[in-house]
């Protein structure tokens, strides 16, 4: 497989997977962005829009959900999500067709196989997701408060990770928002602080762990330099992992998984 993500953060969130030697069948993974901005930056991806055949929806926040029904009802796309998540969303119908998904549930998608995991999040019914095919596998896991065995389990063993690094808590403690955004970022159902990012690499990391991204990042609570510093922390001396930091605007190149 190989993912790009489009762009990683309050200001919106999408990322482009698909399975070697398919590049017309991609997934994308929450389209949190208008819709023309989206287009743009597929296109710069080299991806056709026609060529993605499915959307998955973590969970209903707009940085995550924003054009979900006018893409699909533009390019006749599939959209899966669970039910809480369309619930939230005000039980919308899509054109291109919807599928119920949850925790646990493998799904079939164009050479790959989906697996969504649950995780802590002021969300209906917030998923993130594993994926993999024949020769590698990876995992995309932000917008959660705390780590949990079940999301530790989830992550194991894959080869290309994305984990959210979302804030310094000196830095949202000090920061701009008001005390009740401070609050719901760094509680328990919130988003990832750069330590707890490091404990859960900590905890899951392996030699065929070869490529880490840094996502979610915000812009008012942290910096690229502090997400790595706490990352690398985490990893052996010895470590041949690639670390990538996902921008809020550009997101990151095309990035190949490693095989196992």
């Amino acid at each position: 497989m190989r993912l790009k993500c489009l762009g990683s953060g309050s200001s919106g969130n999408a990322t482009l997977i698909h399975a070697q030697g398919r590049p017309e069948a991609c997934l994308l993974v929450d389209c949190g962005m208008g819709i023309r901005e989206l287009e743009k930056r597929v296109a710069a991806a080299g991806v056709s829009a026609e060529h993605i055949r499915g959307l998955f929806i973590t969970h209903e926040h707009g940085d995550h959900a924003g054009c979900v029904q006018s893409w699909s009802r533009k390019y006749d796309c599939p959209v899966m999500l669970s039910r809480g998540t369309w619930h939230a969303l005000k039980s919308p119908q899509f054109s291109g067709g919807m599928q119920w998904v949850k925790d646990g549930q493998e799904i079939e998608f164009h050479g790959m196989v989906l697996l969504p995991f649950t995780v802590p999040h002021d969300a209906r019914e917030p998923l993130q997701l594993r994926l993999k095919d024949n020769a590698s596998d990876l995992a995309l896991v932000t917008d959660l408060g705390h780590i949990t065995p079940h999301v530790l389990n989830s992550i194991a063993g894959v080869g290309t990770l994305l984990l959210e690094c979302n804030h310094e808590p000196e830095l949202l403690r000090q920061g701009p928002y008001p005390p009740s955004l401070k609050r719901r970022v760094g509680g328990d159902w919130g988003h990832l602080a750069n330590a707890q990012a490091s404990s859960a690499l900590k905890a899951v990391w392996h030699p065929g762990l070869r490529k880490l991204i840094a996502a979610h990042l915000s812009e008012a609570n942290n910096t690229p330099d502090l997400a790595l510093a706490a990352l690398r922390e985490a990893l052996p001396p010895e470590h041949e992992t690639e670390l990538v930091v996902a921008a809020a605007d550009v997101g990151t190149d095309w990035i190949e998984t490693p095989t196992r």
